[in-house]
């Protein structure tokens, strides 16, 4: 890790060239009032005009088309640093709006008056992000799936209608391609260190947002159109991100000390490390956030080409050939097959825990959203830059060749070492089925403490049989248990009621508990819980149904406002309800027992796959079917018998041949 005080730049010698002098060669200066009108009309034509092209296939010439636009670029940086904020708000802040951040933009004008580098790069990161949003917005007034990548949504022809192909291949020398500047990219991914990236980039990207907002004012009146802004995602479960302890001032403080002597920071890098935890402490968490992931991208960088031994890849690819990014450190196999040694250095909880920040859909995915404009910055949760705060301060501890122990002993950083040491997946499928189940579980419990009629009313009532039938369910439901019970923890073995709730809900938390490997699952154990989550859900929404049909038909019932027909179907759903409750907690046990031992179905042959997924899938009809009998519009109670009765006749098959995972474990 010594390489950290060695290397100077991450930017390889071609990508130097291209950001940091190509632009500076031509000396030519151009008039600012050629370029921009007295009231801020940008001036199109005198900046289209330095695109150059390829004579062969007519394609953008990347190289001569940064070098023309170096001394517009001066030109637009100069006029702006000369303007007072009131004079910028004035002639821009109108035509910023397209964007929905006009706060941004103006931000970012404030910044380009000032000289740390720093918040030019941050400044540049938030811009692009933003504009890229807004793009997106504009390309779907004509398109409708809007592209995930910046190059293929610059490229799209929905963009050029509105802003011509001219305008569209300015932008992409700046951002979008990789032939070309790349700013968003390079900024991005931690490729770029503060001092890289030429402040008159970043002002003629603002100048150039605001042409492209004149623009498209024209395109929306000519149309009779109005660009609506898709919205924000927010974070749901904010409390199931909350591993680490809330960091407090002296955590942080200690965490400054850390990044000056950690061998994990890239010494060209310190300024965005010690910007990331100004930041915390002001509580701009965005901008925390925004500054600290690309340098643990770098940092990872950094370990990933040590333990692989490709010290190459720490520089920027070549725009013929793929960036190490996030997605190729954190993958299995490196791309000539060989095994990754990463994972094996960071170890299974550090994994897991980027694999939930950055990669499982439905986590939250951070970098993803933040990079693309996908987040409201101004709203960003302090809980989740808290998280990847102490996570990257774990790091800094633990990849070091100075001796850290004082540091890991230290009362405030030793809490934050022991929870990254224990840190399980949140959001892969596996942990999101876990939770499934126990809100499913939740849900049940409660079907008791709902209000029901006296059972002498149910007797009274002519015709209603069932009674038999249910008690008959619940011995097979009984029965079926009794043979699961050795495939439990030992606490559950000798309970006298095997269908108790509250024994299944104990058990069901501690099946939970268990700890099941979700690093690189195989894909039969992917399409295994597909199938065990659709499962749950389907319980759920039984369960559900079941809670709110039980408490209007009661309160109907207490009213005197049902037909004849309506009580006999509402005290067929009560008879109902007494298997309905043991055989989902049945299906609910069952699912878990299976998941718990989820890795065992790589070892059946693909015939007897199949037929696993098969009877999977017979389970899954079956609560489907319950979904639909026990809505209100079909009251199909006597009919839940039926297909329970059959239900549980194939789990008992199943079960007696032995094909359950599960039963493969002993």
């Amino acid at each position: 890790m010594a390489l950290s005080d060695s290397v100077t730049t991450c930017l390889s010698p071609p990508v130097h060239y291209v950001i940091c002098k190509l632009g500076f060669e031509k000396k030519d200066t151009y008039d600012i009032n050629n370029i921009v009108s007295e009231n801020g009309e940008v001036c199109w034509q005198a900046v289209t005009e330095h695109v150059c092209y390829l004579e062969s296939d007519q394609s953008v010439d990347y190289i001569k088309s940064i070098r023309s636009l170096g001394p517009v670029c001066e030109s637009v940086n100069l006029h702006l640093k000369s303007l007072t904020k009131e004079q910028f708000v004035i002639q821009y802040a109108l035509w910023f709006r397209w964007t929905n951040c006009t706060e941004l933009f103006l931000e970012v004008f404030d910044v380009l008056q000032d000289t740390e580098t720093t918040e030019v790069a941050l400044g540049l990161m938030k811009l692009t992000s933003c504009l890229e949003r807004a793009l997106g917005d504009v390309y779907l007034l004509i398109g409708k799936d809007c592209p995930f990548l910046l190059r293929d949504l610059l490229a799209s022809e929905q963009l050029a209608v509105v802003f011509g192909q001219a305008v569209m291949n300015v932008l992409r020398v700046f951002i979008g391609s990789p032939y070309g500047l790349n700013l968003r990219n390079v900024l991005w991914h931690g490729f770029a260190s503060p001092q890289e990236i030429p402040a008159k980039y970043c002002a003629m990207l603002l100048f150039l947002t605001a042409g492209l907002g004149q623009l498209l004012q024209t395109y929306l009146l000519q149309n009779k159109c109005i660009l609506v802004h898709r919205p924000y995602m927010t974070f749901v479960s904010l409390d199931e991100l909350g591993v680490f302890p809330d960091l407090n001032h002296e955590t942080l403080s200690i965490a400054e000390e850390l990044v000056k002597l950690s061998s994990f920071v890239l010494k060209t890098m310190l300024p965005f490390w010690m910007a990331a935890l100004t930041a915390f402490k002001q509580s701009r968490y965005a901008d925390c956030v925004i500054l600290l992931l690309p340098q643990l991208e770098v940092g990872l960088r950094l370990l990933f080409t040590t333990t692989n031994k490709c010290p190459n890849r720490l520089l920027t690819a070549e725009p013929s050939a793929l960036y190490t990014t996030f997605d190729e450190m954190l993958a299995k196999r490196l791309d000539n097959e060989e095994v990754n040694q990463l994972p094996a250095v960071l170890e299974e909880p550090a994994m897991e825990f980027l694999w939930d920040f950055l990669n499982h859909q439905e986590g939250p995915r951070i970098r993803d959203r933040l990079s693309h404009g996908e987040i409201n910055l101004e709203a960003f949760p302090r809980e989740a830059a808290n998280q990847i705060v102490a996570f990257a301060i774990t790091l800094l501890c633990r990849f070091s060749d100075e001796d850290m122990f004082a540091f890991k002993e230290h009362m405030v950083i030793k809490p934050l070492m022991n929870c990254a040491s224990c840190y399980r997946s949140q959001f892969h499928p596996i942990s999101q089925l876990k939770k499934q189940v126990l809100q499913c579980m939740k849900s049940i419990h409660l079907w008791p403490e709902l209000p029901t009629v006296p059972e002498e009313h149910i007797q009274m009532i002519k015709g209603l049989e069932g009674n038999a039938e249910a008690s008959t369910l619940i011995l097979m439901i009984s029965e079926i248990v009794s043979q699961l019970q050795q495939y439990m923890p030992r606490d559950f073995y000798s309970s006298d009621d095997k269908i108790d709730s509250v024994l299944t809900e104990r058990l069901l938390i501690e099946l939970c508990d268990t700890h099941i490997c979700t690093l690189y699952s195989p894909r039969p154990v992917l399409e295994t819980v597909v199938v065990f989550r659709k499962i749950s859900t389907q319980c759920h929404q039984v369960s559900e149904k079941v809670i709110a049909s039980t408490e209007l038909r009661y309160k109907q019932w207490m009213n005197k406002t049902l037909r004849s027909r309506q009580r006999h179907n509402y005290l067929r759903m009560l008879n109902s309800i007494k298997f309905l409750s043991p055989v989902l907690r049945l299906i609910l046990v069952l699912i878990t027992l299976e998941l718990v031992n989820v890795h065992l179905v790589c070892k059946k042959n693909p015939f007897e796959y199949q037929q696993y997924l098969k009877f999977l899938k017979s389970i899954l009809q079956y609560t489907e079917n319950l979904v639909t009998y026990t809505s209100p519009e079909k009251n199909k109670w006597d009919e839940t018998m039926e297909l329970t009765n059959k239900t549980l006749i194939r789990i008992t098959k199943i079960s007696d041949r032995k094909l359950m995972l599960m039963q493969l474990a002993t």
